[in-house]
């Protein structure tokens, strides 16, 4: 029960490692709302015994009502997990604008700016707090058919180096998590995407994938959501914008 007591936003939090973050706050006492895109995203939140929230990231008033509604729901809020993602592939010479948009849009304005959101109430409130970031170990390093994706997580990693030492004056942690290749809906879309770039079969990226992990596999949802509830408890209250690598051993930071 590490987080007893609190209460958490997790956006993209229908599915995946999302909901993997918010079944494991639930577990350890947690109030938690959902945010999503999707209309199922109530669904998805009722079954796991969350609150669920309608939001577009790359929207301000969507941002701003989302927000607002999830202080209204719990009160205030404790913890921000900023999960919501998107990802493409391309060669250099094949991005589009519309592409390069999307990704940037989501990936990193969607994330600077609920984090500017939920900050205005944390510090308006007095108490603190914890805000998570999703970054990638592709944000670590290139890619040759991932140059924006990677981009937007590098830039995610920056983000969070920035306003974890603007933020900590006031009491709010800001750190992030890096995670390698997870099995998720996402790595399926991946796996889809190369395997149309490379003229591969369905499956055969993730299986090469796999194999060369150190650890062996693909990681699980659930084996991250461990280092979600450290960053977010009492127990992370001195770590300050960092990025933990959670990818079975890929990058040694």
């Amino acid at each position: 029960m590490r987080l007893a007591g609190k209460t958490a936003l997790i956006t993209g939090g229908a599915r995946g490692i999302g909901a993997a973050f918010a079944r494991a706050f639930l577990r350890e006492g947690a109030v938690v709302t959902v945010a999503d895109l999707g209309a199922t995203v109530h669904d998805a939140a009722r079954a796991m015994g969350a609150r669920g929230l309608q939001m577009d990231v790359t929207r301000q008033d969507s941002i701003d009502a989302g927000v607002a509604q999830a202080i209204a729901d719990m009160g205030h809020i404790d913890i921000l997990v900023n999960n919501a993602g998107v990802y493409d592939l391309a060669p250099i010479t094949d991005i589009t604008h519309d592409s390069f948009d999307r990704l940037f849009a989501v990936n990193v304005a969607g994330t600077l700016f609920t984090m500017q959101a939920v900050a205005r109430h944390m510090i308006a409130r007095g108490q603190g707090g914890k805000i998570i970031n999703m970054a990638s170990q592709a944000g670590r390093r290139g890619e040759p058919l991932g140059a924006v994706y990677c981009a937007t997580k590098a830039a995610v990693i920056s983000l969070t180096q920035s306003a974890g030492l603007n933020l900590i004056a006031h009491g709010i942690n800001v750190n992030a998590i890096a995670p390698g290749v997870i099995e998720s809906d996402m790595w399926d879309h991946v796996d889809a995407l190369f395997a149309k770039a490379e003229g591969l079969p369905i499956g055969e990226k993730k299986r090469v994938v796999g194999q060369g992990v150190p650890f062996g596999r693909f990681g699980t949802p659930d084996e991250v959501a461990g280092m979600a509830v450290f960053l977010a408890s009492a127990e992370a209250d001195y770590v300050v914008a960092q990025c933990y690598g959670v990818d079975g051993g890929n990058w040694m930071a």
